[in-house]
């Protein structure tokens, strides 16, 4: 699964980096998104070393032009609610959906047939930029007194580059609202671990190389099933993980110091997945 991560990518940056449109600000986004930012959560260009569930996240999306939908579909950054929120909810109190199940991850090998998913399987992906993650290992606890304890770990590229997971997106509307700017929210799909990823759990976010970009984020065509499939252990193979402070247990908490390897910490080894 992938519940908390970190980030300090920032909106403008990425977007020249990326020859992309940055949607993020309060201006009006065009296409299905037209209003201010989907509420929910926190939102702000500044790194988040500790991005959790109903925060407001960066997403890359490629859509058409409201205005001129016959051009060729652009890269766009958006911020959405993550934790999607499927276009049949209903609504608690104008213009607020009902709460439900916390859709912040998504299974690839069940979105393409489960209910809350399968549209935006077709027409709604996107990309999640992030430095990084985190999973919780059950250890000995360090005292030998015999209670396990939950150790967090960071997984991130070993150059420190930026890492692009696969996302499903959808947009909701009050029908009863039709004057209220719609709530973008958004899901990291998750799939089976592999290589020594499985030694700290048994998913793991779905990582997009840069080469499958264009099939995964074409508007107009679904994404080819293998997209969907579990990766080949190569895909991870710079991939290094480190033990990291309980700190990062508690959303209140944020800063880069969440990062900082936790020495002794981490019984486990492996080969190309450095524990720190």
């Amino acid at each position: 699964m992938c519940g908390r991560y970190a980030t300090t990518a920032n909106p403008a940056r990425l977007a020249v980096e990326l020859d992309a449109l940055d949607e993020t600000a309060d201006g009006a986004p065009s296409g299905e998104a037209a209003g201010k930012p989907a509420r929910g959560g926190e939102s702000g260009n500044g790194a988040n070393y500790n991005v959790a569930p109903t925060n407001q996240i960066l997403t890359v999306v490629r859509r058409h032009d409201h205005d001129h939908p016959d051009d060729d579909p652009a890269l766009r950054l958006r911020r959405m609610r993550w934790g999607l929120i499927p276009v049949w909810s209903k609504a608690a109190e104008p213009g607020v959906p009902a709460k439900g199940k916390p859709l912040f991850n998504a299974r690839a090998d069940r979105a393409a047939t489960a209910p809350s998913f399968r549209d935006s399987v077709k027409k709604r992906r996107c990309l999640v930029p992030m430095d990084g993650w985190y999973e919780w290992l059950t250890e000995p606890h360090p005292t030998g007194s015999g209670k396990a304890v939950k150790q967090p770990y960071y997984m991130s590229d070993a150059e420190g580059n930026r890492l692009y997971m696969a996302g499903l997106w959808s947009v909701w509307r009050d029908p009863a609202q039709r004057d209220m700017a719609p709530l973008m929210s958004c899901t990291i799909l998750t799939t089976d671990a592999v290589g020594d990823l499985t030694r700290i759990h048994d998913r793991m976010p779905l990582m997009m190389p840069r080469e499958h970009w264009d099939a995964w984020l074409d508007p107009d065509h679904p994404a080819p099933h293998e997209l969907l499939e579990t990766p080949k252990p190569q895909v991870i193979s710079s991939i290094v993980a480190r033990p990291v402070s309980p700190l990062v247990n508690s959303v209140r908490n944020n800063g880069p110091q969440l990062l900082e390897p936790v020495p002794g910490a981490g019984s486990e080894q492996a080969g190309q997945i450095s524990l720190i």
